[in-house]
């Protein structure tokens, strides 16, 4: 599979990038800034296509990266032009942003696959949706029960407020709660460098985010390629999206969206490891 390097920065939290212009960054002085604020998982998309729309247009991007759900809060609060998220809102979400006057609009950017990981000394490449879940749920403890040595399991997962968790829980866990003992991480980097620093841990990461620190798992004998995801193949799938405030968008705002969904912004997509609409 091919894989793609991520900078050590996802590690972070907190990612804040400002992509400068000449002058003053600054939205308040230069009005030229597009705010964009949420998914970690998303991020790789928004900074690629930011710097190239910079470049073309002059038009500074700001991006933060601190989880799906801080960027949905911050459409609902009306701190960001663009909310990135890898799940889609909930019906609670949508209805407190109606109460706040914000007319929700919802643009599918990508797709993605949520890819298990293992250290690679670990003998095991490939388990079922169930023995996924055991392993979450905490029903399943030995990596001897899944055709593994005899080693106990570290579990490693995102927090609950990511996105990734949330598709994470839909589609293995079933909605089940993980188990206490996992050590949750706020970022697919923070996953990344957990899993690749214990050759006894499982995580998950976004397809776009697999690097030769760690193995990819197949999941019921699919390996999750661009063409078993555009398929469907792949069990762990799902859309990315951006959020705005429809009654509020900006030229400059609309301008990036329509490069980002555009033949030049979808190609950039696919370089950043992620599936082209």
């Amino acid at each position: 599979m091919k894989t793609k390097k991520m900078s050590i920065s996802l590690v972070a939290i907190l990612l804040t990038l400002f992509i400068a212009v000449s002058g003053s960054c600054s939205r308040e002085k230069t009005g030229e800034t597009v705010v964009v604020k949420g998914s970690t998982t998303v991020l790789p998309i928004t900074q690629i296509a930011a710097e190239a729309f910079r470049e073309k247009t002059g038009i500074a991007v700001s991006i933060e990266g601190s989880g799906s759900g801080n960027g949905v809060k911050a459409i609902i609060d009306g701190t960001t032009d663009i909310g990135n998220s890898s799940r889609a809102m909930k019906p609670k979400e949508l209805e407190e942003a109606k109460n706040n006057g914000v007319n929700v609009k919802e643009i599918i950017v990508a797709y993605d696959m949520i890819i298990p990981i293992v250290h690679p000394e670990n003998p095991v490449s490939d388990l079922t949706l169930d023995q996924l879940k055991g392993i979450y749920d905490g029903s399943i403890t030995n990596w001897s029960q899944v055709g593994g040595e005899d080693e106990n399991i570290t579990v490693i997962s995102r927090d609950t407020s990511s996105g990734t968790y949330e598709v994470w829980s839909e589609k293995v866990l079933n909605k089940t709660d993980v188990s206490a003992g996992a050590l949750l991480q706020a970022s697919n980097g923070a996953v990344l460098a957990a899993v690749g620093a214990n050759p006894r841990g499982i995580g998950y990461v976004g397809f776009g985010y697999l690097n030769d620190s760690v193995k990819p798992l197949q999941v019921n004998g699919v390996e999750g390629t661009v063409e078993t995801g555009r398929s469907g193949e792949y069990p762990v799938s799902r859309p990315l999206y951006k959020y705005v405030n429809a009654d509020k968008v900006s030229d400059n705002t609309q301008q990036f969206l329509d490069f980002l969904l555009g033949p030049e912004g979808q190609k950039l997509v696919k370089e950043a490891g992620f599936l082209p609409l």
